[in-house]
C-alpha cells in the first residue's frame, strides 16, 4: 500500500469518496458511516450537502440502483422494506420500483425454476415452495399462481 495514506488520516470527505467509489449510498446510510469521524453533526450534514451539490451522492441513484441488484433474487414488497431501512422519500421508492410490479410474476418464475425446477407432487412440498417465494418478498397473487402451475408466462 505504498502511497497510500493511512486510514486513520484520511478526511471526512476522502472517507465519503472511498465509500461512494465502491457503490451507491442513501444519504441516511453514508451519514452514518461517517458519523463516527465527524468532528460534529453540522460538518456532516455540511459533507453531505456538498456531496449532493456536486451530485456524487444522489438517493434516486442509489434507490435506483439497489432496485437493480435485488430484483433477480427478490419480490417487489421485499425490494420496498430494504429501501424504507435507508430513509428514503416515499416518491424516491415509487419512482426507483418504477415496473418491478409489471416484471414480478417472471422473476418469481425464474427465482422458483432456479430453487426447484418442477412443480411439487404433495402439498407439503408445494407449502415449502410458497414460504420459499413469500421470504423472497413475492406478493400472494403470485406465489399462488407459481406454485399451483397456473402462471403460463413460458
Amino acid at each position: 500500500m505504498k502511497g497510500r495514506a493511512p486510514t486513520g488520516a484520511l478526511s471526512l470527505k476522502a472517507r465519503a469518496l472511498r465509500a461512494l467509489s465502491l457503490r451507491e449510498h442513501s444519504r441516511a446510510e453514508l451519514g452514518r458511516k461517517l458519523a463516527p469521524h465527524a468532528e460534529s453533526a453540522e460538518q456532516l450534514a455540511s459533507l453531505l450537502d456538498a456531496l449532493e451539490a456536486e451530485r456524487l451522492l444522489s438517493n434516486d441513484r442509489f434507490a435506483e440502483s439497489l432496485v437493480r441488484r435485488r430484483a433477480e433474487r427478490f419480490g417487489t414488497a421485499r425490494i420496498k422494506a430494504e429501501l424504507r431501512t435507508h430513509a428514503l422519500a416515499p416518491e424516491v421508492i415509487e419512482h426507483a420500483l418504477g415496473d418491478c410490479a409489471a416484471s414480478e410474476a417472471a422473476r418469481a418464475r425464474e427465482v422458483w425454476a432456479k430453487r426447484f425446477g418442477m412443480p411439487a407432487e404433495d402439498a407439503a412440498g408445494r407449502a415449502k415452495q410458497a414460504r420459499f417465494l413469500a421470504a423472497r418478498g413475492f406478493s400472494a397473487a403470485v406465489v399462488r399462481a407459481i406454485v399451483s402451475g397456473i402462471d403460463d408466462s413460458d
